[in-house]
This record gives C-alpha cells, sequence and structure tokens, in this order.
C-alpha cells in the first residue's frame, strides 16, 4: 500500500470514532468539556503535524493528545479564575 494512503488511512481510522465519541458528551462539565475538546484539537493537530513532516504518526497524535488536554485544562483554570 502507498505510504500517503496507508497514513491518510490511519488518520481517518482515528478521526472517526473521536468524531462519534465526541458527539455524545453534551452532558459534561465545562472544564470535562474544555480538556476533551482540546484533546481532539491536539490529537488532530499532532497526527497531520507529523503526516506532514514524515514522522511517526501515532506518536504526534499522542503527543498532540496530551498537548491538548494540559491546554484545555489551564484554559478552564484561567476562564475560572476571571469570574
Amino acid at each position: 500500500m502507498n505510504p500517503i494512503l496507508r497514513s491518510r488511512f490511519s488518520i481517518a481510522t482515528f478521526l472517526l470514532p473521536t468524531a462519534l465519541v465526541l458527539s455524545a458528551c453534551s452532558d459534561m462539565t465545562p472544564t470535562q468539556q474544555r480538556v476533551v475538546s482540546g484533546t481532539a484539537i491536539g490529537a488532530g493537530t499532532g497526527a497531520a503535524v507529523t503526516l506532514m513532516t514524515g514522522g511517526c504518526v501515532a506518536c504526534g497524535t499522542a503527543i498532540g493528545a496530551g498537548a491538548g488536554a494540559a491546554a484545555g485544562y489551564v484554559y478552564d483554570q484561567v476562564e475560572k479564575s476571571k469570574k
């Protein structure tokens, strides 16, 4: 299989279940929503960047997800401190 096609398949395989999981998150607290949103955005960004640079897509996705979760939590704490 073509490496580019394989990478796109990997991303699609990750994004579809993620979208389905996120659609069921309507009854979460604002903190949970921000952390989950950060995780999803970070995972997508990490996968895209490593795909473009030729790195390990799974590694980039995992690192991006962790960074996104942390950023979502920090953002939530900043928003709470403004109130």
